[in-house]
């Protein structure tokens, strides 16, 4: 959109405004007398005019004077923006949590329990999302404490229960789904039997803020290992819902062999079949029965399979033929299985996921304190488990590379663009000086604003470097024509910012007001643009500083520059051709050399 805006707006200046100010009729002004409106403009130009003479001049021409103090005074705040970014005092976060409308449950129980347990499970975690609201109720008023607008449960198989629940419309809620979903949680509390209990009020991304993947051969080492790490989770503030992949199948019987057994020649792989077929069946035959096929197993009577005792009792076939007991070449016990086995490149996987506060702690952070001080001992302590980060963490590298990626290519674009008109490898860096101000002018409007920077915030910074360029390149095209026509380069500096101070202040004004209407909005479709919104117009509003005041400086700054280089080399310049004429008149000094005679005698 932005883009087509552009291209339109570019072919309305260059052929339709034209020819509409070519045939515009000028009326004269009233000799005496001025209407409503052109009092209005006429106090504003005035004012504007005295604004520029009277602050801005004296302002500029102290900052020309002292252009290297200006200049340490602009790079002391990159400094101090930095600082607040890294100090937390902006917080950084890849994806903000950004309220929704509806809100989701789920509760999972253990494999093998019952439905009806399962479903009460699910009625108590409903029951606490209606007491909140009848709360709310009774403190606000029906009106205005409502919370709910509807509510749907059902049952996903016997073991799992969700919960999606319709809230009213974020404009007539006192408070956001965050809050209501957090005050949920606490309301239902823990579920006994339940192996994962989660709560969502958010939109936009559905990945986990933290979720370490481990991989390995040893199940049992994974485990544990998993279990470390939700425990190290725990210990920081704001980190909720936390949990790992790992779904523990129904109970089984596990079988292991003797080494009796194995003198008898019987391998685990023997045992498990006659197990099978005493207890599960070994078709003997099928039986065509018109259309349908019968199969005929053989198998153990049906009070010999009905208990463990049973299977202590039977007799296992050696493969000699002879039959011996079960209890003399096999142990049986009592454990789960695996309802699931997810693996990446033929390794065992196990990811440990949680959710984050990010009103609390960054995710990042937690992250690099337990990639960089607790991993490396658990790692030394499970030496068949790696890892790799995932969700949020693996998202955010990727998405940073990729925009930084088009964000040095958006410079260098920018830079070829302005080098060809200008004829110069410098003024387009100068131009481009504002780009990094302008990033400081984002972090100032996230800290105004109390946002955290997100890749939304990025989004809106690289779209920032292509439009805080206008106003610098406006200055210095005119200091470039004045210069041309021969005008002193201080002189053309001075009367640079003063002549565009008007054009280049409403150009950023009008973009900013432009942007105003979103910065205010509060829906919920506005929260994915307003970070981005809040970069663009506080990038130009400091970006315009920077135009005014620090352009011209660096202009200075690179002029003493270019004049120093010239001076040393014309010093080079002078040294050599001293040396070179002291070398000739020590040569013609010389004694006993005569000068070549002349021609001709």
């Amino acid at each position: 959109v932005v883009t087509l805006c552009l291209v339109f707006s570019l072919v309305e200046s260059k052929l339709i405004l034209p020819a509409h100010l070519a045939h515009m009729k000028i009326k004269e002004k009233p000799k005496s007398g001025w209407g409503p409106f052109m009092r209005i403009q006429r106090g504003f130009s005035h004012g504007l005019e005295n604004f520029v003479v009277n602050a801005y001049r004296p302002v500029l021409e102290l900052s020309l004077r002292h252009r290297y103090t200006t200049l340490s005074l602009f790079l002391a705040g990159i400094i101090l923006s930095v600082g607040v970014v890294k100090s937390g005092i902006v917080r950084g976060v890849f994806f903000p949590n950004i309220p929704s409308d509806f809100i989701r449950a789920s509760v999972e129980m253990a494999e093998g329990t019952p439905a009806a347990v399962t479903e009460a499970a699910t009625y108590k975690v409903e029951q606490a999302i209606h007491e909140l609201d009848r709360e709310m109720r009774e403190e606000f008023g029906d009106d205005e404490g409502a919370i709910i607008e509807h509510t749907i449960s059902w049952s996903s198989g016997e073991t799992m229960g969700r919960l999606f629940v319709e809230l009213k419309p974020s404009e007539n809620r006192l408070i956001d789904s965050i809050d209501v979903v957090n005050r949920w949680r606490e309301k239902t509390g823990s579920i006994a039997g339940a192996t994962d209990l989660s709560f969502s009020g958010t939109t936009g991304n559905d990945s986990a803020a933290i979720d370490f993947q481990l991989e390995g051969n040893n199940f049992e080492q994974l485990d544990a290992a998993a279990e470390e790490i939700k425990a190290k989770m725990a210990e920081f503030d704001g980190v909720f819902d936390i949990k790992d992949t790992f779904s523990g199948g129904k109970q089984e019987i596990q079988l292991a062999i003797k080494p009796e057994a194995e003198v008898l020649g019987l391998t685990l792989r023997d045992l498990a079949r006659q197990v099978r077929q005493g207890f599960y069946g070994a078709e003997a035959q099928r039986i065509q029965r018109g259309k349908d096929e019968v199969r005929v197993m053989v198998r153990y009577p049906k009070d010999e399979r009905r208990s463990l005792g049973d299977l202590e009792n039977m007799r296992v076939r050696t493969p000699t033929g002879e039959e011996v007991p079960f209890s003399s070449v096999a142990d049986a016990t009592m454990g789960r299985g695996f309802s699931s086995i997810t693996r990446i490149n033929r390794k065992r996987v196990v990811n440990v996921r949680a959710s984050v506060n990010k009103e609390t702690i960054e995710p990042h952070v937690i992250v690099k304190e337990i990639s960089n001080d607790f991993m490396p001992t658990l790692l030394a302590k499970y030496p068949g488990v790696t890892y790799a980060l995932e969700g949020e963490s693996r998202e955010q590298a990727e998405s940073v590379a990729g925009l930084m990626q088009g964000f040095f290519l958006a410079l260098i674009i920018i830079y070829a663009l302005m080098a060809v008109p200008l004829r110069s490898y410098i003024k387009p860096l100068i131009i481009m000086t504002v780009i990094p101000f302008g990033i400081v002018g984002a972090i100032v409007g996230h800290l105004i604003m109390g946002l955290s920077m997100s890749i939304l915030s990025f989004c809106g910074i690289v779209a920032l470097t292509g439009v805080v360029v206008n106003d610098s390149l406006v200055m210095v095209d005119f200091i470039t024509r004045r210069e041309n026509e021969g005008v002193p380069r201080f002189e053309a500096i001075r009367w640079a910012g003063i002549r565009r101070f008007r054009p280049i202040l409403l150009t950023s004004l009008t973009t900013f007001l432009g942007l105003t209407p979103m910065l205010m909005e509060r829906s919920l479709q506005a929260r994915f643009l307003i970070p981005m919104a809040v970069s663009l117009a506080f990038g130009i509003l400091f970006a315009t500083v920077i135009t005014l005041i620090l352009i011209p400086s660096l202009y200075l700054v690179l002029d003493d520059h270019q004049r120093f280089f010239r001076w040393v080399l014309k010093s080079i310049g002078r040294k050599k051709d001293e040396v070179r004429l002291a070398g000739a008149e020590g040569t013609a000094e010389k004694p006993g050399t005569q000068p070549a005679p002349a021609p001709g005698g």
